[in-house]
């Protein structure tokens, strides 16, 4: 079984920023789209950035501008460049990968947090 393991997350300040890695252990097939997600707590997880094969992207209204999603599709793996980090960022980040019919792959996720 491909497991995902996320790394990059830990402590800055407001308005630092953070890149966070996700790669995967194997070769992954029928990718559909690569994205993370985070979950703040009390909160419901949601999605943060996605990429598809196309390399078309799509980005949460709340990071637009300051977060970018990337891939390198030979190394199978993620990446999510966070500027302009706030502390409403704090979270624990996920990355997920959606494979056709098989379903999805969830990393173990990294903690993020952004001090005021």
């Amino acid at each position: 079984q491909v497991q995902l393991v996320e790394s990059g997350g830990g402590l800055v300040q407001a308005g630092g920023s953070l890149r966070l890695s996700c790669a995967a252990s194997g070769r992954i097939f029928n990718i559909m789209s690569m994205a993370w997600y985070r979950q703040a707590p009390g909160k419901q997880r949601e999605l943060v950035a996605r990429i598809a094969t196309s390399g078309s992207t799509t980005y949460a209204d709340s990071v637009k501008g300051r977060f970018t999603i990337s891939r390198d599709n030979a190394k199978n793996t993620v990446y999510l460049q966070m500027n302009g980090l706030k502390p409403e960022d704090t979270a624990v980040y996920y990355c997920m990968v959606s494979r056709l019919l098989v379903g999805d792959l969830w990393g173990q996720g990294t903690q993020v947090t952004v001090s005021s």
